[in-house]
């Protein structure tokens, strides 16, 4: 039973979100492993229980200095011209679960994808602080928390630092453990 929910949230998750993510100013690859508990349960009543769901159209990547969880955000990074950055779904943001870079629809086994392009957020203006975690939220501020998970390694941000960005493929989402 718990392979077939897997399989069925990999399934529903790559309609809603093929998100991938990889920091080039932050450490190299990070990987969600969390689905939030809102987005579990929308997926649940969506499929099993005939409730209706929007996917997001567009998915919001935050940084966060404090630890978030499935069912906590954080502490998401603030001020200092910080701002979550928008990439919208499609084949070509998104890479398809058989290969990075991939913009065709997924036939992959994995059930993981990652971002096809860089992710750049704003130059910090004011120390960001030690940023440890990602989130995928479906809104630009406040919104609900879809995915969140540790980086590989944590990186400091300061004032005056370069724009921190996702290098295309160094963050993955995977669905299927």
């Amino acid at each position: 039973m718990q392979a077939l929910v897997r399989k069925t949230q990999a399934f529903i998750a790559a309609l809603l979100i093929a998100a991938g993510l990889g920091l080039s100013a932050l450490p190299g690859p990070a990987q969600a492993t969390s689905i939030t508990d809102y987005l579990e349960n929308k997926l649940v009543d969506w499929l099993f229980r005939g409730q209706s769901f929007t996917p997001p159209a567009t998915s919001y990547i935050s940084l966060h200095t404090a630890s978030c969880s499935d069912s906590s955000t954080g502490t998401e990074v603030t001020g200092g011209s910080y701002a979550r950055v928008a990439v919208t779904a499609s084949l070509a943001n998104w890479a398809g679960t058989q290969s990075a870079g991939s913009t065709t629809a997924s036939s992959g086994t994995g059930g993981t994808t990652s971002n096809n392009g860089a992710i750049t957020f704003p130059a910090p203006t004011a120390n960001w602080g030690s940023i440890t975690h990602f989130g995928i939220f479906d809104a630009s501020s406040g919104g609900n928390m879809l995915f969140c998970a540790a980086l590989t390694t944590a990186k400091t941000v300061n004032n005056g630092d370069a724009a921190p960005s996702f290098a295309a493929g160094a963050l993955t989402v995977q669905i299927d453990n």
